[in-house]
Parts: C-alpha cells; sequence; structure tokens
C-alpha cells in the first residue's frame, strides 16, 4: 500500500515539476518579446549582434515559422482555435504521460502558450531571432518557437530511442 501511494506522490511531483516547466517557458518566452518590442520601437531598428544573428522584429500572422501568413479574419480564428485545442490534447497527454513525456510536453505546451497568447492579444506572434549566412536567412522566430522545437525534437528522440520494440 505504501509503494502505490509512493508513487502517486512522484507521480505528482512530476505534475507540479510540469507546471513549473510550463509557467518558466511561457515566462522567459514573454519576457524576451516585451524586451525587444520595447527595445526596436524605441531604436526603430534592428539590433546587429554579430555575422550571424540579428534582432529583427517581424509580426507573424501565420504558423510556425511564418508559414501559411493570413491577414483574413476568418482563417486565423480558425487556426488560433486549433492551436487552442492541440494545446488541450498535449494537456491531456502530458497528465497521461510518463515522466519524461510530461517534461518534454510542458515544453512544447509553454511555448504553445506563448504564441497562442500573442496572437490572442497582439493578433500576430512577434519573431525576432534572426540567424543567417551572408543572404542566406532562416525563418526569423522566438523563444517560443525554440521551446515548442525543442520537445518535438526530444519527443522524437524518445520514441526513437526509448520506445518499447514490439
Amino acid at each position: 500500500m505504501s509503494e502505490m501511494f509512493e508513487n502517486k506522490i512522484k507521480v505528482k511531483k512530476f505534475d507540479i515539476f510540469s507546471f513549473i516547466i510550463i509557467i518558466l517557458t511561457f515566462g522567459l518566452d514573454r519576457l524576451s518579446k516585451v524586451y525587444v518590442i520595447n527595445l526596436i520601437e524605441k531604436s526603430q531598428s534592428e539590433l546587429f549582434i554579430n555575422d550571424f544573428l540579428n534582432i529583427t522584429l517581424n509580426w507573424n500572422t501565420g504558423i510556425g515559422f511564418g508559414l501559411f501568413s493570413l491577414n483574413t479574419g476568418i482563417m486565423y480564428n480558425i487556426i488560433s482555435a486549433l492551436i487552442l485545442l492541440i494545446i488541450i490534447y498535449l494537456i491531456y497527454l502530458m497528465v497521461n504521460g510518463d515522466n519524461v513525456l510530461k517534461l518534454i510536453i510542458a515544453l512544447i505546451i509553454g511555448g504553445a502558450i506563448g504564441n497562442l497568447y500573442d496572437r490572442l492579444t497582439y493578433f500576430a506572434v512577434p519573431d525576432f531571432i534572426d540567424l543567417h549566412v551572408g543572404d542566406f536567412h532562416w525563418f526569423t522566430f522566438n523563444f517560443a518557437d525554440i521551446f515548442i522545437s525543442l520537445g518535438i525534437i526530444a519527443m522524437i528522440f524518445k520514441e526513437i530511442l526509448f520506445s518499447k520494440k514490439a
């Protein structure tokens, strides 16, 4: 009986830790976006960091990395609602997943909530990290995109490396 009680406590600790990860990723994303928005609006220019990195504010009305950018209200709202449904599904997966999956999905949820918050607040997501080599520029992105991408990569590695072979 005490073993079952100890397992429930361990699960609860991971649930709390997952919730903390969601709050931290969301908070870091918000702080970075507010800082960059204020900085860029005051200086009216992009910031040159080095030969490979600039801070450039771009307002993204699409989904990840500016894909499917839309200016029509109905499609924008449908995509926003779809993102909310995906977040709800991810919460379900997190609650029912193993401890490692909880932490991985918490990263994704924190980033997704950060971008959804921007979609609802600004009607666009502020992207500002501009990686480039010479004239080749990667899609501009933000910290929420980094958390989502890291979570997805970790989930893929977890499935490949640790899935039980049938």
